[in-house]
């Protein structure tokens, strides 16, 4: 049952993609009023609600979701932006903001760009990209586009993205330990990845490595899937911090793509049983968006 469903949902998925660039093909010819999000040093962001719309629906619920953004820059976020593209031929005092079309899947918490278009001060487009293939990210604390992502879901569900990531409560801990060198780790479940499929429960896991004084030495980040049912568990992703290598991904070293029993009294176990107590208690959160009770029979 659940393999037609995945199947059909895939199939949608697919469908979708295909034509959304077309439907979304000029994001800059459309009538905006921006609602700003947020703003830094180098970056302030904003969306049009009413160019949020959903394209795909399954069952009564959005799954595919397109929109329009603005991201205004400094000279800072110009340059930073212009580096990390490999754009030679836009100086940053030229790039005043950008607009682009997105579009969003939130059963899997994806977000990929349609299309982009670079400005300067007068309104000149410097620089265009139309996206073909489609190179959706997942979103979490570490994407640029998380914010972009949670005011635009929100727009259709209003479950609480937004508030979620800025609650006090947001990461969970799951436990702590000391470790081999005097220090200790401390890991944490980012909250707002949080969503249950099947017997699976798939989020975000942060781990602090500390030393004696404190200080991080080094940061592990994982994407994970818990069998609550099976005590079984697997790492999806891994993405690894230090002070001298920075982010590196690791995936390839630390996944095998299979599930491992989770044995009594491990740190694996304490953190099973924080996220059923979880996922009980916040059962409305965890499941929403699903699409579980709209199987194929």
């Amino acid at each position: 049952m659940r393999y037609w469903f995945s199947l059909l949902f895939g199939i949608l998925f697919l469908v979708g993609a295909m034509h959304s660039t077309v439907m979304y093909s000029r994001a800059e010819a459309a009538d905006t009023q921006w609602y700003w999000i947020s703003s830094d040093n180098n970056y302030s962001k904003f969306y049009d609600p009413a160019q949020v719309k959903v394209q795909d629906a399954f069952g009564g619920i959005a799954t595919r979701i397109t929109a329009v953004t603005k991201t205004s820059y400094s000279y800072g976020g110009a340059k930073e932006t212009l580096d990390n593209y490999g754009i030679k031929d836009v100086v940053p005092n030229n790039l005043a903001y950008s607009l682009a079309a997105v579009q969003i899947c939130p059963q899997t918490r994806v977000l990929a760009y349609l299309n982009e278009t670079f400005y300067d001060k007068n309104g000149k487009k410097l620089w265009s990209k139309q996206y073909q293939p489609l190179k959706y990210k997942e979103m979490n604390s570490q994407e640029f586009d998380e914010d972009f992502y949670a005011f635009i879901v929100d727009s259709v569900f209003g479950m609480g993205e937004v508030d979620r990531r800025s609650a006090s409560d947001r990461w969970l801990l799951l436990w702590q330990k000391p470790d081999a060198r005097g220090g200790y780790v401390n890991c944490m479940a980012d909250t707002t990845t949080m969503r249950v499929n099947g017997e699976n429960i798939i989020f975000w896991e942060w781990q602090e490595y500390k030393d004696a004084s404190g200080s991080v030495r080094e940061i592990r980040f994982l994407k994970k899937a818990v069998n609550l049912l099976q005590y079984t568990g697997k790492v999806v992703r891994s993405q690894h911090w230090n002070s001298k290598e920075g982010w590196k991904d690791y995936t390839e070293r630390d996944t095998d793509g299979l599930y491992h029993a989770v044995e009594k009294g491990t740190s694996e176990e304490k953190e099973l049983l924080q996220l059923t107590a979880y996922e009980k208690a916040h059962s409305k959160w965890v499941h929403r968006y699903s699409l579980e009770s709209h199987e194929v029979l």
